[in-house]
């Protein structure tokens, strides 16, 4: 990354002596700028830019040296930060000491800094801080992700007063559509599956007709599914890929709390309410921050997304079977999913092998539909938009759904 970085958006450090520097940093901002023009309409595009902006401002910032970190932070008026007094150390230096990292080439002899031990959850969790009064003490090597974090949040704030302000442009004739026209075409596999498109004609979704629907799920829902009717219980990540998922479909609320408190029947009431229900509504945007609520809650996976994050560790469901599977595990989900065809399943190792894993995903699809997509063609309800690879899970099983019921009595059509 940091070649493409030199390449593209080099910047030099601010007591460089370069002549470039005015000119670096008027590029920078006038790219951040118009950027932030083209992705603040909404809350899927605010939502990507502020990740891949988060991206590059960590780059960024860990390939600082100290003075000019430190140098930066200290313009950022963190007023939620206080330094550590010389007084605090000596009054807490044996609990400094104990906190203090051993790790080789880190100084034992670290900057601490203290905040509101709410603003550092994670780090308490992993008891990498130490608590008193109210306040946690966090080590100095701690302060990049904190600032980070603070990036972020104020890149949303912003985002947010930006989109009130953008109905100001829609007579603009010139600048509206050059910054539509950078919008549309961010293309992303995130951005292949909206909300807008997701309803599905005909679709009965509820929390009893979930077992009847997982037909039409892709393999990393099926499994999902599969290992959840078997155990009662998914793991974080797996019950965070399925609800979403589940969403995406078109299960509501309420009904993914039935769908969730009936599959965790080994647990009491009492159990569920205290440790999952607050998560489910999380995802679904009924509780949380205010951008969490305006958002609707998380967009569910893309195939991108489950192949390249959070990797399953032992015990867990999530995650693409075509990538985390080995081939004997995957041939066994597969056939139970009605792929018996040898040619099929050779050339799903074959792909899997290449680690072509969307094409093993369509692969497996089109054996499963073959019948029906050729009806489809045949008649003429199937564009060019709605044979090109499948890249969403939930574009799968829309896609599974309405060619299965082509031709019934349900106003069921192909559509976009």
């Amino acid at each position: 990354m940091k070649p493409i970085l030199k390449k593209h958006l080099h910047l030099e450090a601010n007591s460089s002596s370069s002549k470039k520097i005015f000119e670096q940093r008027q590029k920078d901002h006038y790219s951040h700028f118009i950027l932030r023009l083209a992705f603040s309409s909404t809350e899927d595009l605010r939502r990507r830019f502020t990740r891949v902006e988060t991206m590059l401002f960590r780059l960024r910032l860990n390939d600082d040296d100290l003075a000019e970190r430190s140098a930066f932070v200290k313009t950022l008026g963190l007023d939620w930060c206080e330094d550590v007094t010389d007084e605090d150390r000596r009054e807490y230096a044996a609990e400094l000491a104990a906190f203090a990292s051993n790790r080789k080439g880190e100084n034992d002899d670290d900057a601490w800094f203290k905040v509101d031990w709410e603003r550092v959850p994670e780090l308490i969790e992993s008891r990498r801080v130490f608590l008193k009064a109210g306040k946690a003490f966090v080590p100095g090597r701690e302060q990049a992700g904190m600032v980070v974090s603070e990036f972020s949040s104020r890149l949303e704030r912003q985002l947010e007063l930006t989109a009130r302000a953008l109905p100001r442009l829609d007579e603009d004739d010139r600048l509206t559509p050059i910054l539509n026209h950078l919008s549309k075409n961010f293309i992303t596999p995130d951005a292949s599956y909206m909300s807008s498109t997701a309803a599905v004609p005909g679709a009965e979704i509820s929390a009893a007709n979930i077992d009847n629907l997982s037909q039409h799920f892709p393999a990393c829902m099926s499994h999902l599914h599969r290992s959840l009717r078997r155990d009662a219980h998914l793991k974080h990540y797996g019950r965070l890929q399925y609800s979403l998922f589940l969403k995406g479909i078109g299960l509501n609320l309420e009904e993914c709390l039935v769908f969730w408190r009936k599959s965790f029947h080994k647990i009491t009431d009492d159990k569920f309410n205290k440790e999952y229900r607050y998560n489910i509504r999380h995802v679904y945007g009924d509780v949380g921050g205010d951008s969490n609520r305006r958002g609707g809650g998380y967009s569910p996976f893309s195939c991108q997304k489950i192949l390249t994050e959070h990797p399953p560790g032992p015990g867990e469901a999530h995650g693409c079977p075509y990538r985390h599977f080995n081939m004997e595990n995957l041939s066994a989900l597969v056939q139970a999913m009605g792929v018996n065809d040898r040619s099929v399943l050779q050339g799903v190792k074959e792909d899997k092998d290449k680690q072509k894993f969307h094409m093993a995903c369509n692969r497996v699809f089109e054996h499963l539909h073959k019948q029906e997509i050729k009806k489809a063609k045949d008649e003429g309800v199937m564009t060019q938009q709605q044979l090109e690879t499948i890249v969403h899970p939930n574009e799968y099983f829309k896609r599974s759904f309405l060619l299965k019921n082509l031709g019934r009595e349900t106003d069921v059509k192909m559509e976009g």
